[in-house]
C-alpha cells in the first residue's frame, strides 16, 4: 500500500486514554483470589501477559478491585484461560457484587481446587496457571501491574502442542477464546504460520 493509498490517519487526543478509540486483541483469563473469609472470588482479565520467556504471568489491576488487595494479602493467584463455549460463564463472573458484598453469579461457575496453592480453577479451561506474588508495580494512573511467578501450569490434552501434531490443527480443533477491546470476542480456530526470518532468535 502506498502513501497515495493508505486510508488517512486522524490524532488521537493522548490527554485522554485512547484505548477504546480503536479494536486491539487480547488474550481474556479469569484470575482467581481467595477472599479474607475463606470464599473464592473470579475476575476477567484481559490486559495480561508472560513477563518474558521465564515462568512469570502478569495482569493489570487496581487497587480499587478486591483482586488487588486479595492478591496482596493472600500473596497468590490462580489464572484460567476459558474456552469460547465458556464465554457466557466468563461474563458472570464480571457481575457486580449485591448488598451482602458477594458475587452470587460465581456459584454459577464450577470450579476445582488449585494443586500448589489455596486457590480455585475453572473447570473445561484447557490451560491453568498457579502463581505465587512476586510483585505488585503501582503507579500506572489508577492502575497497577500484577505479577506471578509460576508455580504450577497444566494444559488440556487437546490443546497441548505435540511435534505429532500440526499447529494449525490443533488450534481448529481447540480454538482460542479473544477478546477484542473495546467489548467484542472473537473465537481463533485459523491461523497461519509466521514468516520468520532465518536467523532470527529469542
Amino acid at each position: 500500500m502506498n502513501e497515495s493509498s493508505a486510508p488517512r490517519l486522524i490524532e488521537l487526543d493522548v490527554s485522554e486514554p485512547i484505548w477504546d478509540r480503536f479494536f486491539w486483541v487480547a488474550p481474556l483469563v479469569l484470575v482467581g483470589t481467595m477472599e479474607a473469609d475463606g470464599r473464592h472470588d473470579l475476575a476477567p482479565k484481559h490486559m495480561v501477559a508472560p513477563m518474558g520467556w521465564q515462568n512469570y504471568f502478569g495482569f493489570v489491576c487496581t487497587p480499587r478491585h478486591r483482586t488487588y488487595a486479595n492478591v496482596r494479602r493472600n500473596g497468590a493467584f490462580t489464572v484460567s484461560y476459558p474456552r469460547p463455549d465458556q464465554l457466557v460463564l466468563t461474563s458472570l463472573a464480571a457481575s457486580p457484587r449485591c448488598e451482602e458484598d458477594q458475587k452470587p453469579a460465581l456459584d454459577a461457575l464450577p470450579v476445582v481446587p488449585a494443586r500448589q496453592i489455596e486457590g480455585v480453577l475453572v473447570e473445561g479451561a484447557y490451560m491453568y496457571l498457579e502463581c505465587e506474588l512476586d510483585r505488585i508495580i503501582d503507579g500506572f494512573d489508577v492502575n497497577s501491574l500484577v505479577v506471578g511467578r509460576i508455580v504450577a501450569a497444566r494444559v488440556a490434552e487437546n490443546a497441548r502442542r505435540d511435534s505429532e501434531v500440526d499447529d494449525q490443527a490443533l488450534i481448529f480443533g481447540s480454538p482460542l477464546l479473544a477478546y477484542l477491546h473495546p467489548g467484542r470476542f472473537a473465537s481463533v480456530d485459523y491461523s497461519y504460520s509466521f514468516p520468520f526470518p532465518e536467523g532470527m532468535k529469542k
